[in-house]
């Protein structure tokens, strides 16, 4: 298990690092002199992208629900991890589409738009740290019956057509 959850730790901060880092090449797209030095930045940015902060968010996401399954967490706190990890996962999407259209002719990143994405992507990997390092004594806002395994199944059977 602890190679497990070194490689959970170690995919978590490179794809942070990679998200905080982004938005700070896209600024420089308004900066650059000629057209080789735009190609230049396009092919790190999409390298850093497609090559480095996607396969960490791939192997962060699975080797965390690997986690979820050695460990058993049911924990209210693990909730609300799972929804701020939810936000990374949104905030890696929407970084993807801005690459898409970033290095079309005359598209530049504002730097408003750097310092808001750059603040919000610094506060969720913040709370996301500090949920886990605390793991505070949340009220459980769900069913008894979702905190246990299968508890969802259970819940959902008089609904469920394909139910017993």
């Amino acid at each position: 298990m602890i190679w497990l959850k070194f490689l959970h730790v170690a995919a978590i901060a490179i794809w942070s690092a990679g998200l905080i880092c982004l938005p700070g090449l896209y600024v420089q797209r308004a900066h650059v002199a000629n057209q080789d030095s735009v190609h230049r930045l396009q092919a790190m940015v999409r390298f850093l992208y497609v090559a480095v902060v996607s396969p960490a968010a791939f192997l962060s996401v699975g080797s965390g629900t690997a986690l979820i399954f050695v460990r058993e967490s049911f924990e209210p706190w693990f909730s609300l991890k799972l929804a701020l990890i939810g936000g990374m996962v949104v905030t890696h999407i929407l970084t993807g589409l801005v690459i898409i259209r970033l290095f079309e002719d005359g598209n530049v990143y504002p730097a408003w738009r750097f310092i808001a994405v750059t603040g919000l992507t610094v506060l969720i990997i913040a709370s996301v740290l500090t949920v886990v390092l605390a793991k505070p004594d949340l009220p459980n806002v769900f069913p008894d019956v979702m905190s246990r395994p299968g508890g969802l199944a259970e819940l959902l059977e008089p609904i469920n057509p394909f139910g017993r």
